[in-house]
């Protein structure tokens, strides 16, 4: 009997569908963090029938076959790149990016990684890093002796040194930007990494047309709606319970068979 192991992909379908939202919850108050959606297929179909095959004459055709579908598969857990809301936190190394795009951090082994959380700080040597410590490319070093940070919406970043208030400009920073940003691979630690999905980053300053602004003093919260995830639990659950009634109906017919058969 189909039935059985139609509603055991359909419960193995709505299990990844609770653990995907499962996470969202679990990320709720991750700054820059993209809430996911599973998203699913229906398997092959078993057809007894095609349609339009010939009838019972030459001039006649089959109107309607007869297929049975074999169930649901995961086929993709999808990034939902919606601009979260911001937060103040009037700390100037933090930063939010309002509009598409990435910032750059620079890995163990120098390779680059992309992240939409701006929560910054300043490592011994005075270079802007994440709370991980993966310095920001391009490399930016705020001067020690530095009293004050400004980074403006393009990403200039400038400071004031010394006692008579001198402003100077200490780099600059980038952005990047992706034509399939859902292809990125999650990596953890609030990091994306580019993949052949992706394509490769398109690299320029904030502000430029598709570019997103930087927002200094605020950072970017989770896209996560609580409500919604809750909606979305509810339904997979009824969704994962009337799979498993279908087993115990189909588990039922088995045995009126087996007693019919004694």
């Amino acid at each position: 009997m189909r039935a059985l192991s139609i509603a055991a992909a359909g419960m193995a379908a709505q299990q990844t569908n609770v653990e995907v939202i499962a996470n969202n919850i679990a990320n709720v108050n991750t700054t820059g963090f993209k809430r996911k959606r599973a998203e699913f297929t229906d398997l092959l179909y078993q057809s007894d029938r095609a349609a339009g095959t010939p009838g019972p004459s030459a001039d006649d055709t089959i109107p309607e076959g007869t297929g049975i579908g074999l169930g649901v598969r995961t086929v993709a857990i999808r990034n939902l790149n919606v601009q979260g809301a911001f937060s103040q936190t009037a700390n100037p190394l933090d930063l939010a990016l309002n509009g598409n795009g990435y910032f750059q951090v620079s890995g163990a082994n120098a390779e680059i990684y992309f992240t939409r959380s701006g929560s910054f700080s300043r490592s011994a040597t005075g270079q802007l890093t994440t709370a991980d410590g993966l310095p920001v490319q391009p490399s930016i070093v705020i001067p020690v002796n530095a009293s004050d940070v400004t980074i403006s919406a393009t990403g200039q970043v400038s400071v004031t040194v010394g006692a008579s208030g001198t402003s100077q400009v200490v780099g600059q920073l980038t952005i990047a930007n992706f034509v399939n940003a859902a292809g990125l691979a999650d990596i953890g630690g609030n990091l994306y990494q580019q993949t052949a999905a992706s394509g490769t980053p398109t690299v320029s300053a904030p502000g430029n047309p598709g570019v997103a602004t930087v927002q200094q003093g605020f950072l970017e919260s989770s896209n996560v709606d609580p409500v919604k995830e809750i909606t979305e639990l509810i339904s997979a659950q009824r969704a994962y319970e009337m799979n498993s009634k279908v087993i115990q109906a189909a588990d039922e017919m088995y045995q009126t068979i087996s007693k019919g058969l004694r």
